[in-house]
């Protein structure tokens, strides 16, 4: 471990902020994104996201924008935002810490559970960035996740 967490902890956090950078840039939902992208590819960013982190991401998620054939899409939560925007560096680290408590609570590999939080209500109410929702404490996040409900 060098720094404040482990490597593949941090693999995992340029994985979500690179999902979170190709869905902006293709206006697709999260989930879409991991699913046009798909589990063999999801896993190889990740086991290889150390090499890709020292690319600029935008030439690395041309890459898989073009190796997964994503087109444009219609969803565009940045334009209807009406206050300060999130960084794709900031939503990366809220799901890297979601999946990370998602993997130990229900004892499942960390790729299941990157895409068993893409795929939940949460993952939505994360991308709603006029709610509060995105930046309240990890326990509560992964607590929604956990209950099936906000409370």
């Amino acid at each position: 471990m060098t720094g404040r967490e482990s490597k593949k902890e941090n693999d995992l956090f340029f994985t979500c902020s690179l999902i979170e950078y190709i869905a902006r840039k293709t206006k697709h939902k999260r989930c879409d994104i991991i699913d046009l992208l798909g589990r063999e590819t999801i896993e190889k960013i990740y086991d290889l996201a150390d090499v890709y982190h020292s690319d600029n991401i935008d030439t690395v998620s041309e890459y898989f924008i073009q190796k997964a054939g994503i087109t444009p899409g219609a969803y565009d939560n940045i334009a209807s935002a009406r206050y300060s925007l999130p960084g794709h560096w900031d939503i990366g680290k809220i799901y890297k810490r979601l999946i990370l408590g998602i993997a130990r609570e229900k004892r499942i590999p960390v790729t299941d559970a990157l895409f068993q939080a893409y795929h939940s209500f949460v993952s939505d109410k994360i991308d709603d960035y006029n709610s509060s929702f995105y930046y309240d404490a990890p326990q509560n996040i992964l607590n929604a996740f956990l209950d099936g409900k906000i409370e």
